[in-house]
């Protein structure tokens, strides 16, 4: 046996180590549970079963922006409605999240202009979850990408800025080629998203009714990188969401699956002939 064949063989036998020992963490029982945030896990925070795709929206969470001005609070509503299983719609929590959110703004931005994307995130941790981050992707496709792993990570929804950045939306689902909580090799073919002025407005996309089904190319549409004519920002040009990000603590179920199925080529590779 030669030096450089025994060294291949040592190094697979350390590959396939790891796979066994990371492989477990894989299996459907590991993937249905989340890791807890704010002490109690909420019910809608438990991850589903895959079956293609993943809808976190049910009746009665949807709620009308009851401002023009108030999207992001709206979106704070929604989310919370579906994070927490509750069902508000007054004008009352819009009205205070818009106020505290606002305080939490980067720029600081006429009243017209609402909320940017640093105000809305505060207000996504202060209200609902603390596991949420900006996020400002260099493209469409890494934007929509990231934002159904953190949303299958963690069963929480994505607030994603659309219109420029005029607009916000939230992300309740998708459908994908395969499981994004098991492996990097997905595409993603719809998703589900929800918009709070419908019911004021429904008007060239803005909005559709809630929990729309679009096609990522239909998404492509709306899901457009962030411009603010009157003032530059640091997010200008990016595709602006508002992720929850997994800690982590939280297993890395994702590249156990890899190093499994990277280890189980080698073993076809090196398996005798028969």
């Amino acid at each position: 046996m030669s030096g450089h064949l025994r060294r291949q063989r040592l190094t697979f036998g350390l590959l396939l180590t790891l796979s066994l020992s990371l492989a477990p963490l894989a299996s459907p029982a590991a993937a249905q549970v989340s890791a807890p945030s704010r002490g109690t896990v909420p019910a809608a925070a438990r991850l589903p079963a895959w079956d293609g795709s993943i809808d976190l929206y049910r009746d009665g969470v949807f709620t009308t922006q009851k401002s023009w001005l108030w999207c992001t609070a709206a979106g704070v509503q929604i989310v919370r409605n579906i994070v927490d299983r509750k069902e508000d719609h007054s004008t009352s929590n819009q009205r205070r999240y818009f106020a505290w959110m606002r305080n939490k703004n980067r720029y600081d931005l006429p009243e017209s202009a609402g909320v940017d994307p640093q105000g809305w995130t505060a207000g996504l941790r202060e209200f609902v979850d603390d596991r949420y981050r900006l996020v400002a992707s260099g493209s469409f496709r890494s934007g929509l990408r990231s934002a159904v792993e953190n949303l299958r990570r963690t069963g929480l929804p994505v607030a994603l800025t659309v219109a420029n950045g005029g607009h916000g939306w939230i992300l309740t689902g998708f459908a994908a080629t395969a499981d994004p909580l098991l492996t990097d090799d997905f595409e993603v073919t719809s998703v589900r998203v929800t918009g709070p002025l419908f019911g004021r407005q429904s008007r060239n996309g803005y909005d559709m009714a809630p929990d729309k089904r679009l096609s990522t190319d239909q998404l492509r549409r709306f899901f457009t990188g962030w411009r603010y004519e009157p003032l530059p920002m640091v997010w200008d040009g990016k595709f602006v969401s508002i992720q929850p990000i997994a800690k982590s603590h939280e297993r890395p179920i994702a590249l156990a699956a890899r190093a499994a199925r990277f280890a189980a080529e080698l073993l076809a590779i090196h398996a005798p002939a028969r």
